[in-house]
């Protein structure tokens, strides 16, 4: 199976409150946001947000210039049955991160859970390189991706853990650090998955 045809099946067949990710309110995306200070017409992409309440709680803040993409139809169909009207307010990208091609700059890039779905070299490094080119001279990026004390798998596909330093190693070519933490987040089903949050800059010389 695909990894596209994956995650529509999964959307398809899987409610809201069933999914391992599911986080009413992403409280650490937020603390990291608040802390850039951004501008409310700052242009944010959050990268496989599908139906996550980042977007919601976005535009309860006043946040006037999002897109989110993800690779899973189904799952922006969700968020934007969901969001009802508001939804107008939101640009949505179904791609895979892999083969997006920007055609604006990013003030902004949020990625919650993601990245770690890139298991090889290649697909990472692809990742940064389009992430590099769409994130603006000023722009900032946050990831948050399994720590080496996380699952090894999740929703049924592999996945990269990471340690502080082979994340930072992977992206200082394009990007550099600002702040990294670790979280624990609580699944719907009373498991603890470990995460590691690591927000850059990006390089400007």
């Amino acid at each position: 199976m695909s990894r596209k045809k994956h995650w529509e099946k999964l959307y398809s067949t899987k409610e809201l409150q069933e999914v391992s990710w599911y986080q009413p309110t992403p409280q650490a995306s937020l603390d990291f946001i608040a802390g850039f200070n951004l501008p409310k017409d700052a242009a944010i992409i959050d990268i496989g947000g599908g139906d996550s309440f980042l977007t919601d709680r976005l535009l309860e803040a006043g946040f006037t210039n999002i897109t989110v993409l993800d690779i899973s139809e189904a799952a922006i169909n969700r968020a934007k049955q969901r969001l009802g009207k508001k939804a107008s307010l939101v640009k949505w990208i179904v791609s895979d991160i892999t083969d997006f091609n920007p055609t604006g700059l990013y003030d902004f890039w949020h990625d919650r859970a993601t990245f770690h779905f890139l298991t090889t070299k290649k697909e990472a490094e692809r990742y940064i390189g389009i992430a590099a080119k769409a994130i603006n001279k000023n722009g900032k990026m946050l990831i948050g991706t399994f720590s080496e004390n996380g699952p090894e798998q999740c929703s049924g596909l592999p996945v990269k853990q990471y340690t502080e330093e082979t994340l930072v190693s992977l992206i200082s070519k394009w990007f550099q650090k600002v702040r990294c933490i670790h979280i624990d987040h609580t699944t719907p089903f009373n498991t603890v998955q470990n995460f590691l949050f690591c927000s850059f800059k990006k390089e400007t010389n």
